[in-house]
């Protein structure tokens, strides 16, 4: 009875350690992608209070362009600004001067070398765009899907995916650094990425409403018409 008993304790002990080993194997699988909703979980919610919580943002930018095959085929910085919903300016000042308003009703494209002015609807000309989500309010979310996020050296990643791929963006990521936007990279159905770099970020701090005003300059020429404001 006493060899019999050791040899169902023994029994035991050995199913319970095969049992602990697969709970064990199951637990560590289990953590990366218990790591990974988390990490979607936060992206997901700096978007969201991003779009939500900020009113106005300035910061200076450094953008780069890259091609298919990794090479950085053009570089330029300048100044933005974006004052929700609707309104926003990027003033490029390297290599070339170059202003891209937003008035919340037309989009205004400046090119100083060549004195000529693009203008197009804003509801047309950014409907799944980036800038779209960049400079509009909860209503922008729902051009967009929320695809996954990840955390690399501090900085949250979170990509978005346009639902709709007609206006040439195939994704874009946005790096948070402490909840602050301060990377954002646009990936178009050409294979280029568009890497932009924030600095000197404020945030919720009144602009001159006139940032946002667009005149075509004296001797530019005007390509296109632009939407007039509906009556009251």
């Amino acid at each position: 009875m006493s060899s019999k008993r050791h040899e169902r304790k023994g029994k035991k002990q050995v199913n319970r350690g095969r049992q602990l080993l697969v709970l064990a194997s199951v637990l560590i699988a289990f953590q990366p992608a218990l790591a990974q909703v988390r990490a979607d979980d936060a992206g997901e919610r700096l978007v969201r209070n991003f779009v939500d919580d900020i009113e106005t943002m300035e910061a200076r930018f450094e953008q780069a362009l890259v091609d298919a095959d990794g090479e950085v085929v053009e570089r330029s910085s300048g100044t933005l600004a974006i004052a929700r919903p609707g309104r926003f300016r990027w003033s490029y000042t390297d290599p070339y001067e170059q202003e891209l308003v937003a008035d919340g009703l037309n989009i205004w494209s400046y090119d100083v070398d060549l004195a000529q002015v693009t203008v197009k609807p804003q509801a047309e000309a950014l409907a799944n765009t980036p800038a779209l989500l960049l400079g509009g309010d909860e209503a922008a979310l729902a051009q967009f899907r929320f695809d996954s996020a990840v955390v690399e050296n501090g900085t949250t990643w979170v990509r978005m995916i346009p639902v709709d791929t007609s206006s040439g963006f195939e994704r874009m990521e946005l790096g948070f650094v402490d909840g602050q936007l301060m990377r954002m990279a646009f990936f178009d159905n050409l294979e280029q990425t568009t890497l932009v770099a924030l600095e000197d970020v404020v945030t919720n701090e009144p602009i001159d409403a006139a940032r946002f005003a667009f005149e075509v300059p004296p001797g530019a020429d005007l390509v296109g018409v632009p939407a007039l404001a509906a009556s009251p």
